[in-house]
């Protein structure tokens, strides 16, 4: 008989006070409000988070003029541009933020950049909702590069007056890259070296690149279009360990596991805990198999709710 796989836990791994804060707003909202909610776009990048919502009356829009007059609507945790919040104050709709607090905080840098007449460059995904909400929060509009090779087509007005800021959830290291070469570029360019990359993807990318060397196997659960969970999976590769990004515990198959000893096993800041300990019971399904936890930071931030949900209880990140 074989010796049982060990499955090794990240940790931190999922849910991150951003996201546990933007969940939080709509089931508190649908039960202070009633249902229907409406939220413009996926609350988080997770198809299960966004259909449990659905079925507690939540409704998932693309734009706002698909919202009915005064329903109560919230904007998601990945920020909106200028424009849907005048769209929506046109309307006179009650709106309720669940904008991350650190994708704020992004935004600000870049206006007080914009403010002081420099260009603004912003490091991240074309087409992800965040970077689509950040360009629009941006006086002037941004450039966007996404990676280093990119920074040599930049064409900009005045290369002594340039501003950088990044979006929140990308690879550390493919981001102190394209940092690097725009300093190289433009040498009197300012911005916050790596630290508007939020403070849970850094923690999440850490704990794959150290468990990552000492497993034979790398799954991480999240969705397609979840950029952080993106980046989990590809820091495995980049190590040279198989890595696997899973919706949940119905797409492992079972080849995965020949021959593998050790297994590590993460998720995404938008993705539950539940399915973590669904790709732990599916596992033992296929071989018998232990659980361990591999040490890293222990997360303590805390996001206060919006004023219109807000009473004594603070949302805070968990460590395991």
């Amino acid at each position: 008989m074989s010796d049982p796989i060990e499955i090794i836990l990240a940790n931190p791994r999922g849910f991150c006070a951003g996201v546990e804060r933007a969940i939080e707003i709509v089931e508190r909202a649908l039960t202070k409000y009633g249902p229907p909610i409406y939220v413009r776009h996926e609350i988080v990048h997770n198809k299960h988070v966004v259909e449990s919502l659905r079925a507690k009356g939540a409704v998932f829009v693309d734009e706002i003029d698909e919202i009915p007059e005064g329903a109560v609507t919230i904007f998601s945790a990945h920020g909106v541009a200028e424009k849907v919040e005048i769209a929506a104050r046109a309307r006179d709709l009650p709106v309720i933020d669940a904008t991350c607090p650190l994708v704020s905080k992004v935004h600000k840098e870049g206006q007080n950049q914009a403010g002081k007449g420099r260009q603004v460059i912003l490091i991240g995904h074309r087409g992800h909702p965040e970077v689509e909400g950040t360009e629009g929060r941006i006086p002037g509009g941004v450039l966007i590069v996404s990676k280093p090779s990119e920074v040599d087509d930049l064409v900009v007005e005045d290369p002594d007056k340039l501003a950088y800021v990044t979006q929140t959830t990308l690879s550390v290291d493919e981001t102190r890259s394209t940092i690097d070469a725009l300093k190289k570029r433009f040498p009197k360019i300012v911005g916050p070296d790596v630290k508007d990359i939020c403070y849970a993807t850094q923690n999440r990318q850490q704990a794959v690149r150290e468990l990552s060397q000492s497993v034979d196997l790398l799954l991480v659960v999240g969705a397609k279009n979840s950029s952080n969970s993106n980046r989990l999976a590809e820091l495995g590769g980049e190590n040279g360990t198989p890595s696997y990004l899973i919706d949940d515990a119905s797409m492992i198959q079972g080849s995965w596991l020949d021959g593998v000893k050790k297994v590590g096993l993460t998720a995404g800041a938008s993705a539950p805990e539940e399915l973590v300990q669904g790709v732990i019971n599916r596992i033992k399904e296929l071989h018998e198999a232990v659980v361990s936890n591999h040490d890293g930071v222990e997360e303590n931030v805390v996001f206060k709710l919006p004023r219109e949900l807000a009473d004594d209880s603070l949302i805070s990140a968990t460590g395991d």
